[in-house]
């Protein structure tokens, strides 16, 4: 029976009919190469998301080389904020044109140039610059992660999967303010971007060392391709990706695009603003940023990962799984309504509040994306998180404007802690409103058929 079962294998890997059953009363091998896969794409999310961090830890310095305003600060990040919506779109489509392998190299090679060449501006159009290259480059994360999910693990495994590569957000953020002071300390504010860079490179080896497509993939058993392919949908074929405009036509696309555009503002909100947060309102100076945010992305990181495996867990208590999927982003969407009280926090019950509101975001974020492969074939799966990444960067890139206008005529009263009170209010509300619209878009989560015509 082992040649036979040998040759059914590799049509399984030329992309034909799945894998047939193993002999009778034999159960096959399964091997665990695709959480090494998830493990390089937590990797990748994590260098991802120290790169963002660093030009916030290390504002303090650049306010006063600078001397810029926090709308000018404002403005910077939403020149990331524009580039990423650019990015998000092409990457979306050069992903499922190109195949996961090539989209995320070229992603990666491009931002960790990027992050290297921060050390080399001075001034805040400099700034506003290399910040426009790291965000169109960068925008190839998630499409690329998402989509490679998709093509790696069945749907019942993705929520949790989803999770903990998403977690290396959480990571990112708390190795950054770990790391980043030490480094400035030794070696000025540039070597932190250097450092960044050279991770990127590195990661990007390794990339292209271990990954391929899983019907193409040498070390997977017989056994976990059939589990990979139990979903019965089409594999990583590059040339297949599906138009916009076609995707544009379903409103379960705009279910993703509205719930995008109104929730990830507020994590960029997070990433961007608490070192400036806790350094104006608690007098937190850059030695001793690092605990509040190490804590805070700790409890995100722990909550986020159980917020994923939940999905699945109510899955395998016999729930349908649109139902467990919906109960939780409404169970996370409202774990974000107690950070409205932060204005009256002191410095702990502020970090406890942010902590919940940001891990809520993550395991929100993690079903949201889920969402996309519930829904639409694996062909047009990074095309529609493109769509939906950009709209949630337009929110992005319009939050930190009006952020930092606020901050300023605040500040100017010599009270910018209401300033923040409000920016927190807003966030706080955003998720309970995301769900409903969501839901009134897409009322079940399943798979659709397109229609190219």
């Amino acid at each position: 029976m082992e040649p036979e079962k040998q040759t059914t294998l590799d049509q399984g890997r030329a992309g034909t009919a799945p894998v047939s059953g193993s002999p009778k009363g034999i159960a096959p091998i399964i091997t665990q190469y695709r959480w090494l896969i998830c493990t390089l794409l937590f990797l990748a999310t994590t260098i991802n998301y120290i790169d963002r961090q660093i030009l916030s830890l290390v504002k303090p310095i650049l306010d006063q080389e600078l001397h810029w305003t926090n709308t000018q600060f404002g403005l910077v990040n939403s020149a990331f904020q524009g580039a990423y919506a650019v990015g998000l779109l092409g990457f979306g489509w050069l992903v499922d044109k190109f195949g996961t392998k090539i989209g995320y190299s070229l992603s990666i090679a491009f931002w960790s140039t990027a992050a290297v060449c921060h050390a080399f501006v001075g001034s805040v159009t400099g700034f506003m610059g290399v910040r426009m290259f790291l965000g169109i480059s960068e925008s190839g994360n998630f499409p690329s992660a998402i989509k490679t999910v998709a093509l790696w693990f069945p749907r019942k495994e993705r929520a949790y999967a989803t999770s903990l590569f998403n977690s290396g957000a959480n990571v990112g953020a708390i190795v950054a303010p770990a790391l980043v002071p030490f480094l400035v300390k030794q070696w000025g504010w540039k070597f932190p971007f250097i450092v960044a860079g050279l991770a990127g490179f590195v990661w990007l080896l390794f990339w292209t060392w271990l990954y391929a497509p899983p019907d193409r993939h040498p070390q997977i058993s017989q056994g976990e391709l059939e589990h990979i392919r139990s979903d019965r949908e089409a594999a990583d074929t590059p040339g297949q990706g599906v138009s916009w405009l076609v995707l544009l036509r379903y409103p379960q696309t705009w279910s993703f695009v509205v719930a995008k555009f109104m929730t990830d503002p507020v994590w960029w909100f997070f990433l961007t603003w608490l070192p400036d947060y806790f350094n104006k309102t608690k007098g937190l100076d850059m030695k001793h940023l690092g605990a509040p945010l190490v804590v805070i992305y700790s409890i995100v990181t722990v909550l986020s990962i159980a917020g994923g495996w939940m999905t699945n867990y109510l899955v395998q208590c016999g729930w349908a799984s649109n139902k467990a999927r919906k109960t939780c982003m409404l169970l996370f969407a409202l774990c974000v309504l107690p950070v409205l009280f932060i204005k009256g926090a002191g410095l702990w019950g502020a970090v406890c509040l942010i902590g919940l509101a940001a891990a809520a975001h993550q395991a929100w974020s993690a079903n949201l994306f889920t969402t996309v492969s519930d829904m639409f074939p694996k062909r047009a799966i990074a095309s529609v998180v493109g769509i939906g990444g950009m709209a949630g960067s337009i929110g992005g890139l319009m939050f930190p404007i009006g952020a930092g206008a606020l901050l300023d005529k605040f500040a100017k009263t010599g009270d910018i802690n209401a300033g923040y009170g409000i920016l927190f209010g807003i966030c706080a509300g955003a998720y309970v409103v995301a769900f409903f619209l969501n839901h009134l878009l897409a009322p079940r989560f399943e798979q659709i058929r397109l229609e190219e015509a």
